[in-house]
């Protein structure tokens, strides 16, 4: 009866005879790894002296014109993104808010994700109300509370419409807003305004006046102006109050 033989295998052999077939292919594909990770250091190291250097000439900044000079050679760093708000704030701060918008809004098509996004358009909402602009205005304030109503600007929005409407004569509208804020967002430092701003209110035939609450800040706003440009929340008391 005929016996089966089996032939035995040696991996040593066959791995060298694999890299004796594939070496080119294996070295090949060894070189590009490298070379990835060569160029994604390198690209990863430029970024890093790229924003170092950015937010040392923004660090020295204080002017329109510097802030134009970070964007120019700094544009898509976090510097650069700061300089377009910084920009713009120091524009409206003369008076030019057609250009002050002009440079919000080019912030926001670089940086739609930012997480300034929201303030910019508020800003682009106060620059239309300083033009005079009062239906754009509303709208604009309208679109960020739409957009955003989760963020720190939605109240903002919502209690900056609140000279305008007043202003036109239309107090029930006023009255709601501030009721929504209240009801909306009671725990945002604009709650306490527009308990104020109901308070100053006249209420409609039948409502006891709204209660006050103390405190209630000012936050540099003129009556029936436009918010401060990029305002942002005060810093919060330290634990348990006042002494």
């Amino acid at each position: 009866m005929a016996t089966t033989q089996t032939v035995s295998r040696d991996p040593t052999v066959e791995a060298h005879v694999f890299w004796l077939n594939y070496r080119r292919e294996i070295l090949m594909a060894i070189g590009l790894v490298v070379l990835v990770i060569l160029g994604y250091g390198g690209y990863w190291l430029y970024s890093e002296r790229r924003e170092s250097a950015a937010a040392e000439l923004l660090a020295t900044s204080h002017q329109a014109s510097e802030y134009q000079q970070v964007i120019a050679r700094f544009e898509n760093t976090n510097a650069g993104a700061t300089a377009y708000l910084l920009l713009a704030e120091a524009q409206h701060k003369d008076g030019k808010y057609a250009e002050s918008n002009a440079t919000l809004q080019k912030f926001i098509d670089k940086h739609p994700k930012h997480e300034l996004a929201p303030t910019a358009r508020v800003a682009i909402a106060a620059n239309l109300q300083s033009l005079g602009r009062i239906d754009e205005a509303i709208a604009a304030y309208q679109r960020v509370i739409a957009d955003y109503p989760k963020s720190y600007e939605a109240p903002l929005a919502l209690i900056s419409q609140v000279p305008i409407l007043k202003a036109k004569g239309q107090k029930d509208a006023a009255r709601r807003v501030c009721e929504t804020i209240l009801s909306q967002y009671p725990q945002s430092i604009w709650a306490n305004q527009a308990m104020q701003q109901l308070r100053e209110l006249k209420p409609a035939t039948g409502e006891e006046p709204a209660p006050g609450l103390p405190g209630a800040p000012t936050l540099g706003q003129k009556p029936g102006g436009p918010p401060p440009m990029l305002a942002r929340p005060p810093a919060a008391p330290p634990p348990g109050g006042p002494p």
